[in-house]
């Protein structure tokens, strides 16, 4: 069985670009998506195809999107899960495994703090060493101090 995502290549293969700079951002080797990134950043706009395409350019894409994720942003309704679906087209889904979930419920319980499916996306950018973009970046800062190699870049 191959692995649930693949290894990225490193930043900008063909060379910097002048506006990578931030180094949070460049020694990353995995991104991973919360829910609310996974619809946000499945909109036909100009700045999402410029984040992407950001994205692209340091080896951060495709994105890692967990199965946790899946639940909870989908609702089986074509319509209504148009973005998110544009968004897992262009991901590698990650599952959701008994090792994973035990960390992921190690810091709910020390954090106090957020969803169960934000604990996730926290135990799985720790398991990749990844950068999680999210739209709650509160909750998600709480349970990220009590991760190792997790940085946070809100939507």
């Amino acid at each position: 069985m191959p692995p649930p995502f693949r290894p990225r290549a490193g930043p900008d293969e063909d060379g910097p670009d002048e506006d990578d700079t931030d180094e949070d951002e460049t020694t990353q080797v995995s991104l991973v998506l919360d829910s609310g990134a996974l619809t946000a950043l499945g909109r036909r706009d100009r700045q999402t195809a410029a984040r992407i395409a950001a994205l692209r350019r340091r080896g951060l894409w495709p994105p890692v999107v967990s199965t946790a994720v899946l639940v909870d942003s989908l609702t089986g309704n074509r319509v209504r899960d148009a973005l998110a679906n544009r968004t897992v087209g262009m991901s590698l889904v990650h599952a959701l495994d008994e090792p994973l979930a035990c960390r992921a419920a190690q810091f709910r319980g020390r954090a106090r703090a957020g969803t169960a499916v934000d604990a996730i996306v926290v135990a799985t950018a720790e398991l990749l060493e990844a950068l999680v973009i999210t739209v709650n970046p509160d909750d998600l800062a709480r349970l990220s101090q009590h991760a190792n190699g997790v940085s946070l870049l809100p939507v």
